[in-house]
């Protein structure tokens, strides 16, 4: 399968994982080791939902990091629209600078998520809210080292993979080889489509790492987020070579079908589709939704 860009594996970037256990996120901190230029890939923001409380340990974490190395963010990237943790990337930015990136669908998902939330036209359905919008194939700087965007649609249609030397980002197209895919049943979202992506994402060169968004730790195991693209294609237990579309596609809508929603699906989409802001009330109050028989 064709790739938009030409993989080169034996760049190696520094790459540190931030797992959260609330939401069983990881968010990672990219570093080009011949500069001081890094990226902040998934950020999470705290949330105690039962109280309406928000708050920045996790991103004070990376934070941390980034200033205890002498470090230069240059990047917040998101790789997709979750629907299960909220960015942190505007307290981040505020704290350190950088560009906030995602992929252009976005707009897709703006449009969809204003209906269900019932925005007015103060809400802006273009992705301006980001500083940049990436296409299939676009590429961007983090110092010396080149990041490589490709278009991986089917958990979302907003869904992005960005690849940097042996390194790729898959955000919820695939998990851990025991973990499978990401479900395929909100708005826009396509099991077909799903199956396409991730044979985009296979065919990168074998060695390639793999680093996942979430990781749940299947049957007990200690929870993990890097693995490879050989390991996936040998391992995977829905995506292993030999698994064809249509075996695929029945699979993941039974498995789809018995899911519940997210637990922090509603406060994420009305924050994330807005590049990490909380909306506010008439009165200028940071304020969430809860539309009812809709999801």
């Amino acid at each position: 399968m064709s790739l938009p860009f030409s993989p080169d594996p034996a760049i190696r970037p520094e790459v540190h994982g931030f797992f959260d256990p609330a939401t069983n996120t990881i968010s990672y901190i990219v570093h080009d080791p011949a500069s001081d230029a890094c990226a902040i890939i998934d950020s999470v923001m705290d949330i105690d939902y039962p109280a309406g409380r928000l708050s920045h340990a996790s991103a004070d974490r990376m934070i941390g990091m980034i200033r205890d190395n002498g470090w230069r963010l240059e990047w917040l990237i998101e790789t997709h629209v979750h629907a299960d943790h909220l960015s942190a990337a505007p307290y981040i930015q505020e704290q350190l600078g950088g560009l906030l990136g995602i992929g252009e669908n976005i707009v897709a998902v703006q449009d969809t998520f204003g209906k269900v939330f019932n925005e007015g036209t103060e809400f802006q359905r273009d992705g301006s809210q980001f500083d940049r919008l990436f296409s299939d194939g676009d590429s961007y700087e983090i110092g010396g080292l080149t990041a490589h965007v490709m278009h991986t649609p089917g958990h979302t249609p907003a869904c992005m993979t960005h690849v940097i030397g042996d390194a790729a980002f898959v955000g919820d197209t695939l998990f851990m080889p025991d973990g499978g895919s990401a479900r395929a049943d909100f708005p826009g979202g396509d099991a077909r489509t799903l199956y396409r992506s991730t044979q985009r994402v296979l065919a990168l060169p074998e060695e390639t790492r793999l680093f996942m968004c979430h990781d749940y730790g299947p049957n007990g195991r200690d929870i993990k987020w890097e693995t490879s693209v050989g390991e996936e294609r040998r391992h995977n237990i829905h995506l292993h070579d030999g698994i064809s579309e249509d075996e695929f596609v029945e699979m993941r809508e039974k498995r789809d079908a018995t899911l519940s929603m997210p637990r922090l699906i509603l406060p994420s989409l009305q924050v994330n589709m807005r590049a990490g802001d909380v909306p506010k009330d008439s009165d200028g109050r940071p304020m969430l939704k809860v539309p009812i028989n809709v999801l």
